[in-house]
């Protein structure tokens, strides 16, 4: 069986996180394995790889074979671009220095497309912030007035009701006070 690159989940429930390694391909995913070249977390935005760049490019030119995602995240750090640069170097196409230089200008984009990409998503994050925010101040001051209308109102009410009380004893008053002048007839 020949030697396969693959990752070996560890992590929580619903929290993956892989360790990328290299094992025989007879062995269980989790199990036995001959070398751990690195991590993988796809929970980030954007997702976290952290390779032994030497280690993972000794591999793939010994022969080992990747999964489909191992794959896909050795082409993602520039394993198989190296890979194919130093096959033009072994075939006098080009220079090692003009390969390493390639290979650099290449991950220099890399980073600079992943720093754009993180920036982008940390400021929608903020902008995202900021219009819920918004909306809750607007939530908020809707409910303000409300209250102080409710407030102005119930204020309203209990002066008519202490205006009427005080209407209501004073007419009591007056009407004792007729009673009480009012000449008795026998």
């Amino acid at each position: 069986m020949p030697v396969r690159i693959r990752l070996q989940r560890r992590g929580k429930k619903g929290q993956p996180f892989y360790h990328v390694v290299v094992a025989d391909g007879r062995a269980p995913r989790d199990g036995r394995f001959i070398e751990k070249i690195g991590t993988y977390n796809p929970l980030t935005h954007p997702s976290t790889v952290v390779l032994n760049e030497e280690r993972a490019y000794y591999w793939v030119n010994c022969g080992a074979q990747p999964s489909d995602t191992a794959r896909l995240l050795l082409r993602r750090e520039g394993i198989y671009l190296k890979k194919h640069l130093m096959g033009g170097v072994a075939k006098g196409a080009l220079t090692a220095e003009q390969a390493e230089a390639k290979l650099a200008a290449w991950k220099e984009e890399k980073s600079r497309k992943l720093n754009e990409e993180k920036l982008q998503s940390i400021n929608s994050r903020k902008d995202e912030m900021k219009q819920r925010l918004l909306a809750e101040q607007k939530v908020n001051e809707v409910k303000a007035a409300a209250l102080a209308e409710k407030r102005q109102a119930a204020q309203e009410a209990a002066a008519k009701a202490a205006a009427a009380e005080e209407n209501q004893a004073t007419d009591e008053t007056a009407s004792a006070t007729e009673e009480a002048t009012a000449p008795v007839e026998e």
